[in-house]
């Protein structure tokens, strides 16, 4: 069942105003404060609320992995009612971004990037031994740009 979370002035300002064009500086929290007339400690408060109630899961760069490494996406099939045992247990690993459930034989899918191809690869089988499940190597054939900002309705 889902549930509504709602989402004070502020943090709807980050939301809308920091999906792109985070402060790229030492103090981005206090750079942000300061564009917003506020104090650094409350917009770092804002941030931590919205992460812990998981309506923001990460704050921080996307890179071109392309440029800054290698990266792949990757599936695993997991029985259902282990799922989210698995899924723990794939992000534990600090090279892997994201995951996410999907509707398939392979159900667990994730992203993993590192600083080049045998540190993937050391990863993934590391993956594999941690989750004692095959992991399915979908490695990136082409390239396209898609713009992970979303236009939110707060109404």
């Amino acid at each position: 069942m889902m549930s509504t979370v709602k989402v004070d002035t502020l943090g709807q300002q980050i939301i809308d105003r920091y999906q792109k064009g985070f402060p790229l500086s030492t103090t981005p929290f206090k750079d942000i404060a300061n564009e917003l007339g506020l104090e650094e400690q409350r917009v770092i408060d804002c941030v931590s609320s919205l992460q812990e109630s998981e309506i923001v899961s990460r704050v921080g760069p996307v890179f071109n992995h392309e440029k800054a490494g290698a990266s792949t996406l990757a599936a695993i099939s997991v029985p259902e009612q282990l799922l989210n045992e698995v899924a723990d247990q794939v992000n534990r690993f600090d090279e892997v971004n994201h995951n996410y459930a999907r509707e398939h034989e392979y159900n667990l899918w994730f992203v993993v990037t590192a600083t080049d191809e045998q540190h993937l690869e050391r990863t993934l089988r590391a993956i594999q031994n941690t989750t004692g499940y095959a992991i399915l190597n979908l490695p990136m054939e082409q390239a396209y740009h898609i713009d992970l900002g979303f236009k939110l309705n707060w109404s």
